[in-house]
């Protein structure tokens, strides 16, 4: 296709900023048969000279489409909001297969596939997890399914079984050490001692055919990403217009299935990634939504901050003797909005079952006061957080001496 037949067609200088950014939005383009004519590689001033008696312009970009002079970078970023450059060009006349393409069969995935199928469109979903060298192969629903949060929280489960039947014997229950045998339809059984340990190995997954001078996964990160993670902008959006991504490839977010989710659900109807409630299932289980305080202190400042916090001896403990202060909660409250929670942090049991309810209630916006307010369950971990009176900045004793 020759330069006379281009339906855009744009006369630039690479020196000048306003000729970048229009650049930019003929790479968005990129579906258009397109052309610029740099003016530097080139006779410039006597192309100038020619662009100025046929159309009145003396500055650069100049913008033509279907032969028709449309402007400089303005005017033409300007016709783009307002749809009248896409009309020009003929976008939106053509026919695709689907609707939307969805790359990766994960809970983000999923979740944004699932709600644009409801919402009546028609999407295809690719996903591929190269096989483990014995052969090993994934289903759909990713890492959380395969090798993930499921997996995780079921050997999590197991440890704290293990921790419990030692408990039980403080608790009254009797267990005997010996191994039993008995017959059953003439095979005899026994009970064996065995220990298994788990390995989890997160996989990288592979995209084939996804290869072009002009859309590919490492192009998406400028400069490119060397832990393969994709920036995008506030609105999941990567450096390509009609592209984006969520869940774990993003970068600097959150690796969490319910986020990926909740993007996937949001993506598709077109995430608030501060007050995500999230959990580490550790032997002592962690949990936590909003803001770390080093990071409400690096935002709101100091004085404006009011952080409560407190040790705490969970019933559960007293029985086994266990350490009364190795539990620990804390609220991180802003001082300038009615002393709005925005920061909650949990060490101890149940830790995932304590962090999804203050999670709801974050969202809601509660206040210290509410908090106060709130009658507690007695006796559980959570009604720590009704009771809190002592502050960081006080320097006050946190130390419990019962539950």
């Amino acid at each position: 296709m020759s330069k006379n037949n281009l339906p855009l067609l744009a006369f630039i200088d690479s020196s000048a900023p306003s000729s970048m950014s229009h650049s930019h939005l003929m790479l968005s383009l990129s579906r258009c048969p397109c052309a610029a004519v740099h003016l530097m590689f080139v006779d410039g001033a006597n192309y100038q000279d020619l662009l100025h008696e046929m159309t009145g312009q003396k500055t650069v970009p100049n913008v033509f489409i279907n032969k028709k002079h449309i402007g400089g970078c303005d005017k033409t970023m300007k016709a783009h909001k307002d749809g009248v450059l896409q009309k020009l060009l003929g976008e939106g006349s053509e026919v695709f297969d689907y609707d939307l393409i969805v790359i990766g069969g994960g809970s983000g995935g999923l979740a944004c596939s699932k709600e644009a199928a409801a919402l009546g469109k028609k999407v295809m979903v690719l996903d591929y997890v190269v096989p483990t060298p014995k052969g090993t192969t994934w289903g759909l629903g990713g890492t959380c399914v395969n090798v993930g949060c499921i997996p995780k929280k079921l050997m999590h489960q197991t440890a704290l079984l293990g921790t419990a039947v030692e408990d039980a014997r403080k608790f009254g229950w009797e267990f005997s050490d010996q191994g039993e045998s008995y017959i059953q339809h003439g095979r005899k059984y026994e009970a064996l001692h065995e220990e298994t340990a788990l390995t989890n190995r997160r996989n990288t997954a592979q995209l084939l055919g996804l290869r072009s001078p002009n859309a590919n996964i490492e192009s998406f990160s400028d400069p490119p990403s060397r832990n393969g993670k994709i920036p995008v902008n506030d609105e999941e959006q990567t450096n390509v217009p009609h592209i984006y991504a969520i869940g774990d490839i993003l970068e600097g977010k959150w690796e969490l299935t319910p986020v990926a989710i909740q993007a996937g659900k949001l993506l598709a109807r077109r995430c608030d990634y501060v007050n995500v409630p999230t959990t580490v299932f550790t032997p002592m289980e962690y949990g936590s939504c909003g803001y770390p305080e080093e990071k409400a202190v690096e935002i709101y400042g100091q004085e404006n901050l009011e952080i409560y916090h407190s040790l705490f001896w969970p019933l559960e403990f007293t029985v086994p003797g266990r350490d009364n202060n190795r539990c620990y909660a804390k609220i991180i409250c802003n001082k300038l909005d009615n002393e709005r929670v925005i920061g909650f942090h949990y060490l101890g049991p149940n830790a995932g079952e304590v962090t999804q309810g203050f999670g709801a209630a974050m969202k809601c916006g509660i206040t210290k006061d509410q908090l106060d307010n709130t009658i507690g369950i007695h006796p559980t971990c959570a009604e720590i957080f009704t009771t809190m009176e002592v502050t960081k900045s006080s320097g006050g004793d946190i130390t419990q001496s019962g539950c």
